[in-house]
Order: C-alpha cells, then structure tokens, then sequence
C-alpha cells in the first residue's frame, strides 16, 4: 500500500478550508554584492507575519541534489510521489489549452528557439517572442504532414506550442530534441523502445520539415521538443483527500497539472495579474475547501536572471495576500515548486523556503519568510510530498491511523 492509500484510508470531509500559494522559483542564491537573496532582498511584511505566526522549514522537492522540472515538483507538492506518478511536459500543455485529446495521442510540448548558421542554438527561448507571433507561426507548421500523420499544432503561450501526433500505434517513449541549454544544436529524436520506433521517426521527419519552413523567421528560426508524453490516469486529489480543490493558474501548463490530479480549474486571464488572480480565488472562496494558486513569474524573473524582477514578483505576492489572510482560511501554505536563482538562469537543486499557517501548528522562532530563516525553522528539511499531510492535518482533515 502506498501512502496515497494510506492517506485515502484516513482523509475525511471537512468544512475546514486550505490554501496553498506557490511562487513559482521561489528559492535564490545570494547576490554576490548584497549577499542576500532575491526573497531576503524583498519586503514581505505579510509573509513575515504568517511565518512569526505559523511553523517554517525548508522543502526538498525531489531530494537532496536534484533539480526538478515543474511538474514531477508541483506532483510532489500535491503528494504524489514524482517517481511513482510520471506525466510528461507535452500531456500537460495539451490539458493546460483544453486540446481535445484522443485515446493514443502522443503531445509534445514546443519551443521556437533560435540557431546560427551552423544550428547551434542561441536563443532556447527565440527572444520569447509574443503569443501573436507564436500563433502565426503554428498555423504555418500546421500544414507538415509526416506519413499518414498530420500532426496538430496549438500555440500555447509566448514561444511555448503543442504539438499533438495522431495515428495508429504510436507510442511516447521517444527522446526529447531540447538539449536544455544554449550553444549545442537540437538532439535528434530517437526511440527510447522498440514500439516507438514509428513515433520517434515522424516526431524527426516533423522537425526537420519545421526548420525548412522557419529557415527566414528569425528569431524564431527552429523549434525544440520534451516531453513526448499520453495522458496517464492518476487517482483524484478528491478520491484521495476527500478535498474540493480548485486551481488559480493563468499558465498552461500549471492548469494542465492541476486537471491531472481532478480539480477544478477556475476561469483566469492569462494576462492577470497576482492581485487579479487572488481576487479569483476569493470569488470562488465559498464554493471550494482546497486552493491551489500559482504564480509563474518568479520562475520567469529567475529563468531570465532578473533578480530585481523576481525581488519585485515576490514583493506583490505579499501585497496581494492580504486578500487571502481576510478570507481566513483554516489553513494557509506559502512555498515553492523549486527554486530558480536568478543567478543561475535555471532551476536548481536547492531546498524551497515554506510555511505553514494554522490555528493548531507550534510555532517556532522564525519571524521572517526567507531561507536563512526558514532554515532554522522547526519543521527542518521536509520532502515535498509531506506538504499535503501536514495541511491536512492542520485542517483537521485527518483521522488517526492504525489502532
């Protein structure tokens, strides 16, 4: 039995109320002149004051050394173990844009990037060009056709698109062409199993038809795929917790996730800001007991090595609480899916700031929401999938276990 099981056993109705805010790339590095990172650096009285209140500590989201991508991290925070639990990036764009999936379709998820002359990538990102350009650019790759495939092409955001194979005996165990960093030329696509020999060739012979289209449309000049990927069937986050959850996510991708674990996922602009998105959350506050709210930024600010940005995304993150602590929720988590200093342009392995705000929790010594301080905090190092038991727990959602 495993501990979703376990948890499922002893979860119980409630009328108690959880929410879990997650700023996306939350956890920095020290800026070599100030040494303080971008969450030591940006005042958060709010966020202060939940940590002074609540009980803080740090997350590992896949273990101590290892950098996760965002969904095998957000997986682990709604407690399912990223190692038992697999989805790959393309299903989640697919969900994310409510494409209509079919029983056997593969979807990988696209970046325009831009190359040299020689196809070396400059730009994995293609100067993030608009989701205008993004969506004229889709409609010119729609016309490939590989085999008796005609693979379907969605923008999705920015220089983000899906890619959707559909055809008899395809299969996802196929490699990603996203070598995941500048200065390499794309991979090639090869099969990862016999039974994806097929997909793996029709994925090549697209991408190579791709870059002959986009030759002259710089920045935009060649596309990477990951995340080749059918939709898995996971048990619901309301089987499991007994939860009416709902998600707050004007990114894709984040609301493919949250679809894949069975909640709701409230209508947002995908240009809305943090203040908007809280303010979608309180619209919804009577109808829902768990929130799941993302804010990407963060984790743009830090991909883009923007520290002052990301000092400038938390900073409205604790502006914009206030609205949440009014709603007085039974229970309140503030964390991230990893961290993404900014001085590293990526993600990275290093342990997530978080706290946990709850009539029932022992509070500790810890008066602000940083690093250094939930460091000391006396939750400690925690894995991620031990977020949701605790929540539960301080909502009052648990029964005991065993005799």
């Amino acid at each position: 039995m495993n501990k979703l099981e376990q948890i499922e056993k002893i979860a119980i109705p409630s009328a108690s109320k959880i929410a879990l805010v997650v700023i996306d790339g939350l956890g920095g590095l020290p800026h070599p002149e100030t040494g303080k990172t971008e969450l030591e650096t940006a005042r958060t009285p709010n966020l202060d004051h939940l940590a002074e209140k609540g009980v803080c500590g740090l997350i590992e989201p896949l273990g101590p050394g290892l950098t996760p991508g965002s969904g095998p991290a957000h997986l682990a925070l709604f407690g399912y173990d990223p190692f038992q639990f697999t989805i790959g990036r393309g299903i989640l764009e697919a969900l994310g844009i409510d494409f209509a999936l079919q029983e056997g379709d593969v979807a990988a998820r696209g970046n325009f990037c831009t190359v040299d002359s020689e196809g070396v990538i400059l730009d994995r990102r293609a100067g993030r060009i608009s989701t205008q350009e993004c969506a004229r650019l889709c409609g010119q790759l729609s016309q490939i056709k590989v085999g008796e495939v005609q693979p379907l092409v969605s923008p999705v955001r920015g220089h983000r698109f899906l890619v959707v194979f559909r055809g008899n005996n395809l299969y996802p165990d196929v490699s990603d062409s996203d070598p995941n960093q500048v200065g390499l030329k794309p991979n090639e696509v090869i099969a990862l199993s016999p039974e994806a020999k097929k997909t793996a060739a029709l994925a090549a012979e697209w991408v190579s038809k791709a870059r002959d289209i986009l030759a002259n449309s710089y920045p935009a000049n060649m596309v990477l795929l990951r995340g080749f990927s059918q939709r898995p069937s996971f048990p619901s986050m309301s089987q499991v917790y007994k939860l009416s959850p709902v998600a707050i996510a004007t990114y894709p991708m984040y609301r493919g996730l949250a679809r894949v674990v069975g909640m709701e996922v409230a209508d947002v602009d995908s240009g809305s800001s943090i203040e908007q998105e809280f303010a979608v959350l309180a619209q919804h506050y009577a109808s829902y007991d768990f929130f799941f709210l993302h804010v990407k930024q963060g984790d743009a600010a830090g991909e883009d090595g923007d520290f002052g940005e990301k000092v400038r995304v938390i900073e409205q993150v604790d502006a914009a609480v206030s609205r949440l602590t009014d709603l007085q929720p039974d229970v309140i988590v503030v964390t991230g899916d990893h961290s993404t200093p900014a001085l590293l342009k990526a993600h990275s392995w290093h342990p997530v700031p978080f706290l946990l705000f709850s009539r029932w929790c022992r509070t500790d010594d810890v008066t602000e929401f940083s690093e250094r301080a939930c460091a000391k905090g006396a939750l400690g190092r925690l894995p991620a999938l031990e977020v949701m038991p605790l929540a539960l727990a301080n909502a009052l959602k648990l029964t005991k276990f065993g005799a």
